[in-house]
């Protein structure tokens, strides 16, 4: 709906007609204040009614300038749909295993040839969607841990560098200790309790320089709930020298050490064999880590003053340019 801030500016709407009629004529010594050149033009015989008619043009023009300026200075806002937001929000964090295992497409149940990455990018950034309120991060690790997006309530970012986030570009190998180190480092100064890690890994630890179960019990010092997702199939069909052949494509799935990690920090642990007991997982964290329901209403404000203010800035070039029109020798 459209706002008027402050409507009483269009109380001044009479102003210029009062000043007119308060303040003495200037005097003009018989020298025209405006010369309008398209006169001769028009066929106008009678010089003083061509006079008359280029003033009231001329006031016409004022007036409808100073009309723009009183709607610029009432300034006119567009107030968007209400938003209820909460009062405090959790500062959460999604680290993300982009390692090589991750190439393996053993999570869509369609058949296609869809990465485990891809998706978890789904998934995830859907989840990610709905956390309303929170303060979210992205981490991704491979053989090194880095922050690809700090704490911030622009969700669409996060879920845009999430989407961004290729297999193999920090490195081959899996770092899981460093990533909640990373963590740790990041969510430190967070009251306790409102700090979650959600650790995504379909590896186990063989990189970094951060044992895993060290760097839980660093989470867990500071209050760093720890939830943890491990992906991938049981079974996997390849074709190999032979004919098909089924794999287990989870072997190096460490699930003794992602448990201790939740047991530690006091989060659960989660095996998703594939997308529908992912999508499931991301659900059941919704109800462990719920949307905390506040009484804060918001409602998005766009600023309309310079739609006016530009027109009457442009109107009244547009009117001087013609003023300035060079004087034609008669």
């Amino acid at each position: 709906m459209l706002e008027i801030v402050w409507p009483w500016v269009f109380a001044l709407l009479p102003l210029p007609w009062l000043l007119r009629y308060l303040l003495p004529k200037a005097s003009l010594n018989g020298i025209a204040s405006l010369y309008a050149p398209f006169v001769l033009q028009l066929g106008i015989s009678d010089q003083q009614g061509a006079e008359r008619r280029v003033r009231k043009r001329c006031i016409v023009a004022a007036m409808f300038i100073w009309i723009l300026l009183l709607c610029a200075g009432a300034n006119p806002q567009w107030l968007g749909e209400p938003l209820v937001l909460p009062e405090k929000g959790r500062s959460m964090m999604l680290a993300v295993d982009i390692s090589e295992s991750m190439r393996i497409p053993d999570l869509d149940y369609t058949g296609s040839e869809t990465t485990r990455l891809d998706v978890v990018k789904e998934v995830a950034g859907n989840f990610l969607e709905r956390r309303i309120g929170d303060r979210l991060g992205l981490i991704l690790f491979g053989s090194e841990a880095y922050i690809q997006a700090p704490l911030t309530f622009d969700h669409t970012t996060v879920r845009i560098l999430l989407n961004e986030a290729v297999i193999g570009m920090a490195g081959k190998s899996t770092a899981i200790g460093d990533a909640i180190g990373l963590a740790v480092k990041r969510l430190r100064d967070t009251p306790k309790g409102k700090a979650v890690l959600i650790l995504i890994t379909d590896g186990q630890n063989t990189s970094g320089m951060v044992p895993p179960r060290r760097a839980a019990e660093l989470a867990a010092s500071i209050g760093l709930r720890i939830h943890a997702v491990g992906v991938g199939a049981d079974q996997l069909t390849v074709r190999g020298l032979f004919g098909p052949q089924q794999i287990n494509p989870s072997k190096d799935l460490d699930e003794e050490t992602l448990k201790y990690i939740t047991e530690t920090t006091g989060g659960l642990y989660f095996r998703a064999k594939d997308r529908m007991e992912l999508e499931a997982i991301y659900q059941e964290l919704d109800k462990l880590e719920p949307i905390e329901a506040g009484n804060k209403v918001v409602r998005p404000v766009t600023a309309l003053f310079h739609w006016p203010l530009g027109s009457a800035f442009i109107f009244s070039l547009l009117w001087g340019m013609i003023a300035m029109v060079p004087r034609r020798k008669r």
